[in-house]
């Protein structure tokens, strides 16, 4: 029996969506995933969009391959960007009874284990591995206490960014200018501390993780004994979530291969979300020009989400998106409404109420989540979390009093609590504000102590005006005590990145306002790019209800400012004017207009193109 069509052209068949078949590696499959698998290209890329069963495809290709003898299971490399991903992969592939000798891990273990077999057999130590960078870069940068951990990690991130584009320390300012990079101190301050901590590692004799790639690619490229050694071992090498390759990852793919064409990637460019950490998806998106003779096959079908779902995320990437032919499989959900809120605080108690009544409903509070910009906005919704008793997780960086940003901060409120013992906590916190501003990069650490005012401002007036420091700390810990353990699930509170290859039955995306979504430092196109994939990425976590919400008023710099809707997500819904700032308005008009124009804007589906040719 065939499922339904929904949502496909009236001239395509019916049956090549889901079909029984008689061999089992291709059971449940769709005839774009069935030509994936199938398919004898090399190099080959397989283009995967969310819910559209990548890893099933993976899998089954390799199963497929290892039955009809094109590959020895033994001399499979699976390169995936996560240890999860690799142990689900080995899982499926033991289950399709393939051979357990699949070798799986990510880029840096598997060049790990590579270097250190390298040193083994030539009788030399095997390389030794910074595990953090923090240590060395806090000697060099001569910082302590709470501010080291925000600055640290900041400094680090530059490094190991310039590291995965193969900038060297003499490049670094050059590269940094030309693509407007935003640091968190001067190009050339960080091109000299960059210079030292290459330096350092060099007289302790040591590696770190980045090296180990640059390393390993280093020593195929230029020792041709290891090369045979390797090239022997992994003769078919397949690479999951390709869009997030950078160039340093792609040289150790390149080398692996050497003259050799057995390479399968699969990926989405759609979710090429991380180019402030050195991702290129453009050897994704280019894949026949950056390996010559290389073929595709796409991926059409989204099993994961209901229609309105998956429209709503393909809108979010704009002009683009009705050039991208997704179809949902899936019966109709409800349509996704924006709602504007009177401020955030607002937006954070109303959003308690819809997913405890979606609880009351029988939704498990571990198949929700609350969707967000930034780590510094899960605030709002710990306090409005835990007056309404609604359990969360939080998937950010830790709870909001665990984060190395707001330890600065409070550190700050006890060094100039102890030089004016006498001084009010609201004059406190009023030039914990102003010193906020002046830091560098200002941003992220302002919206953190943005948050904590407004914590410490609700703190005065259950306190009725008067208070101190030490009470407010211990309020701080009430206030934020609903964060759930492994053994209570609760909705998660998770930034757009990390709720990347995640997935909930309700997805609640907030603070969709601009300056927010997209991001106020992305300005160049690019930048802006990257946003409407990310907001395409958190639209697209929700299998059945997906809720939108802004704020018409955010407090920023210490007060309640006028917010604009995100230019964003007009491409997704159709927003009517928003109600008087003290009430929440009506739900706003919803997808229909605009899926009606992607639908009509939709070419009919193609064939694959190893459907098309004669199978070599």
């Amino acid at each position: 029996m065939a499922k339904a069509t929904r949502g496909l052209p009236a001239s395509y068949p019916p049956d090549t969506v889901t079909m029984v078949v008689p061999d089992r590696l291709l059971a449940g499959l769709d005839e774009y995933q069935r030509a994936a698998v199938t398919s004898t290209a090399a190099p080959l890329a397989i283009l995967a969009p969310a819910g559209s069963g990548k890893t099933r495809v993976l899998t089954r290709r390799i199963a497929w391959r290892a039955r009809d003898h094109s590959l020895d299971a033994r001399h499979v490399l699976a390169v995936t960007f996560t240890r999860k991903a690799a142990g689900e992969l080995a899982h499926r592939l033991r289950r399709l009874g393939v051979d357990t000798t699949v070798t799986a891990g990510t880029f840096h273990a598997l060049a790990l284990a590579q270097l250190r077999r390298r040193a083994e057999e030539a009788g030399r130590e095997a390389p030794r591995v910074l595990a953090r960078k923090s240590r060395v870069l806090a000697r060099l940068l001569a910082v302590r206490g709470p501010e080291a951990k925000v600055l640290v990690p900041a400094v680090a991130a530059e490094i190991e960014w310039a590291k995965a584009r193969m900038i060297t320390p003499e490049h670094f300012v050059a590269a940094t200018t030309h693509v407007q990079r935003r640091l968190p101190r001067p190009a050339a301050e960080l091109a000299e501390i960059y210079t030292r901590y290459e330096h350092e590692k060099r007289r302790r004799r040591v590696v770190d993780f980045d090296d180990l790639l640059w390393w390993c690619a280093h020593h195929i490229e230029t020792d041709a004994i290891f090369a045979d050694a390797q090239r022997w071992r992994f003769r078919h090498i397949f690479v999951d979530e390709f869009q997030d390759a950078n160039p340093l990852s792609v040289r150790l793919v390149a080398a692996w291969l050497g003259d050799r064409r057995d390479l399968c990637v699969v990926g989405d460019v759609a979710q090429a979300i991380y180019g402030f950490a050195g991702a290129d998806p453009t050897f994704l998106d280019d894949f026949e020009r950056h390996f010559p003779g290389g073929e595709r096959v796409n991926l059409h079908f989204n099993y994961r989400s209901t229609p309105q779902v998956v429209l709503a995320a393909t809108a979010a990437l704009g002009p683009s998106a009705a050039a991208r032919v997704t179809h949902a499989i899936r019966a109709d959900g409800p349509i996704p409404v924006l709602r504007a809120f009177a401020d955030d605080n607002a937006e954070a108690t109303e959003t308690a109420r819809l997913l405890r009544g979606a609880h009351d409903r029988g939704v498990a509070w571990s198949d929700m989540a609350v969707l967000f910009r930034t780590n510094a906005q899960s605030a709002a919704f710990e306090r409005a979390f835990t007056s309404a008793a609604v359990p969360f997780a939080v998937a950010t960086r830790g709870r909001f009093l665990d984060r190395a940003e707001v330890h600065v901060l409070l550190e700050r409120l006890e060094r100039t609590d102890r030089a004016a013992p006498r001084r009010a906590l609201s004059d406190h916190l009023s030039d914990l504000l102003a010193w906020a501003d002046d830091d560098e990069p200002a941003d992220e650490q302002r919206a953190y102590a943005d948050a904590l005012v407004q914590f410490g401002r609700e703190y005065l007036s259950a306190e009725g005006g008067m208070g101190t420091l030490a009470g407010f700390l211990a309020w701080l810990e009430v206030a934020t005590r609903g964060e759930t353990t492994a053994a209570t699930p609760g909705v998660e509170l998770c930034t757009f990145h990390r709720a990347k290859g995640l997935e909930w039955s309700i997805v609640c995306v907030a603070g969709l306002e601009a300056g927010l979504v997209p991001i106020s430092y992305a300005t160049t196109d690019a930048g802006v790019d990257e946003e409407r994939r990310l907001l395409h990425v958190a639209l697209s976590r929700a299998h059945d209800e997906l809720h939108l919400s802004w704020a018409q008023h955010r407090v920023v710099s210490g007060r309640a400012g006028r917010r604009e809707p995100s230019p964003l997500v007009g491409a997704v819904l159709s927003a009517s004017p928003p109600g008087p700032a003290d009430r929440m308005p009506d739900p706003l008009v919803a997808l229909s207009d605009t899926r009606r124009a992607l639908a009509a804007a939709q070419p009919p589906l193609p064939r694959p193109r190893s459907a098309r040719r004669k199978m070599r």
